[in-house]
């Protein structure tokens, strides 16, 4: 009793309190035997006894007995053995141990590896509120269309764990808030068009206005958040294929396409574009990112661009960045509605952008997209940046 009271506030007000206890058993109902045999090894000889069978009710029973020496030992082990496959499960244990420290390094590695984390088997066990907490933020690495699947996929089993059918109203249902957390407005109609529209968990106003979205401008309002997510860090990078501006590019509806590839995995987060040689412009503008073997849209945008009518380039952005794999084709498009613009000479086959830092070097590799590009090719034309993270 001595070594129990002297290590646990707890079981010192239980032997010595104005309440103490004078039988010699005492039950503990809501400990595991082997969290709590590591408890009694911690308290008589500072070993400690944890595996990842039993961290979690040793951490439990450090807490209910306030053993903080204890308790850190188990989050620090929780720590090491964070990965992507478990980053859910113990965001779970987190919240519910109010243990702040570790749930915010759950949370950066769901920002890192998302969609590792959100095809873990304990994806789907998390409870509504972890669920929305995730939702909510701003850094989570991964396309909307892709974390709509899988809230779909935890919809249906929390409706599985409430004993409901497995029906679209009924997924809606259990979804709640989170549902408006899907920031439908970041994919593509293509996207928008075979999952979220066919799933029936959104309601046909909520459709139509999303349709209406993608399609219209000006962009009618919609219920659900356009905030780009965007996970990168460091510093954003800029690369220009062209040597030399000239005069007088013209728009007609068709797009300005060229074909490129680089060396190593990037994020590409916008185009740098010319402007208007008639003075200060509005342009509308769609811009894309095409698979170029697929012909799958990755990102785009519909917007537009204010230009001054000096021959600079004007930055035009995704909705969210746009991952780039390494020795793969894509084909940047832009195509533009305005008065005719300046346009880009002398262009460069391969362009390097080498690190300030750290040197590393990152080789874009430019090649003529055919079909109907409006003339744009590696020697002249539109797209004269790319705008990107490594």
């Amino acid at each position: 009793r001595f070594v129990l009271a002297v290590g646990s506030a707890v079981f010192d007000a239980m032997f010595n309190g104005g309440m103490a206890t004078t039988s010699t058993e005492i039950e503990l109902p809501d400990v595991e035997p082997a969290a709590f045999l590591a408890l009694l090894k911690f308290l008589y000889s500072d070993e400690v006894q944890i595996g990842p069978e039993t961290v979690m009710t040793t951490l439990y029973t450090a807490k209910k007995y306030a053993v903080p020496a204890l308790e850190a030992h188990c989050v620090e082990f929780l720590k090491k053995n964070l990965r992507a496959d478990n980053a859910f499960m113990l965001l779970t244990q987190a919240r519910l141990f109010d243990e702040p420290q570790l749930a915010s390094l759950c949370l950066e590695n769901i920002d890192k590896n998302t969609s590792d984390a959100i095809n873990a088997e304990g994806f789907t066990d998390i409870d509504l509120d972890t669920l929305v907490a995730v939702l909510e933020r701003d850094t989570l690495g991964i396309r909307e269309v892709r974390l709509f699947n899988a809230v779909v996929r935890w919809s249906e089993a929390e409706c599985q764990r409430q004993q409901l059918q497995v029906i679209p109203e009924n997924k809606r249902k259990v979804l709640g808030k989170a549902l408006s957390l899907i920031r439908f407005p970041l994919m593509t109609i293509e996207e928008f068009a075979a999952g979220p529209a066919q799933s029936g968990i959104l309601t046909d106003r909520e459709v139509v206005s999303l349709f209406l979205h993608f399609t219209v401008n000006p962009k009618p309002r919609v219920e659900f958040i356009d905030r780009p997510r965007c996970c990168l860090r460091g510093k954003e990078c800029s690369i220009s294929r062209f040597q030399q501006v000239e005069s007088r590019w013209g728009y007609s509806g068709t797009s300005d396409r060229i074909r490129f590839s680089v060396n190593k995995r990037i994020f590409v987060v916008g185009f740098g574009l010319y402007g208007s040689i008639h003075g200060p412009t509005d342009y509308q503008v769609n811009i894309q990112i095409i698979h170029t073997d697929s012909n799958t849209v990755l990102g785009q945008n519909d917007t537009g661009f204010s230009c001054d009518g000096s021959s600079n380039t004007f930055r035009v952005m995704f909705k969210e960045p746009v991952e780039i794999l390494p020795n793969v084709n894509y084909t940047a498009c832009a195509t533009l509605k305005g008065p005719d613009s300046h346009y880009g000479t002398k262009g460069l086959r391969k362009v390097i952008h080498e690190s300030p830092t750290t040197g590393a070097k990152t080789c874009f590799t430019f090649c003529y997209a055919a079909g109907n590009n409006n003339g744009t090719s590696v020697e002249d034309g539109q797209i004269p940046e790319i705008i990107f993270y490594t």
